[in-house]
């Protein structure tokens, strides 16, 4: 495994760099010399949560749980329009 450290510039100007080093193994990236955010590949991210569903799974997922919802409710008044 393989681990990169890279600043947020150097993230920032070869994020397709960053995204094949995250294949191999995490990569850290720093902000002003501190470790501030990591970078790893979404396989290694279903493994370390035990997470085996894929996105469209989860968008799908059927709950029993009884949910409500009320959003407020929302004035929209008209305005006149000058075409002229």
């Amino acid at each position: 495994m393989a681990i990169t450290t890279l600043s947020s510039r150097e993230f920032n100007q070869g994020t397709s760099e960053a995204k094949r080093a995250a294949n191999s193994g995490p990569v850290f990236i720093t902000d002003r010399g501190r470790p501030a955010h990591v970078l790893i590949s979404f396989a290694e991210y279903q493994r370390l949560t035990g997470q085996q569903r894929n996105i469209a799974d989860a968008l799908a997922m059927q709950s029993d749980a009884d949910i409500e919802f009320e959003p407020a409710p929302v004035q929209i008044d008209p305005q006149v329009v000058d075409l002229s």
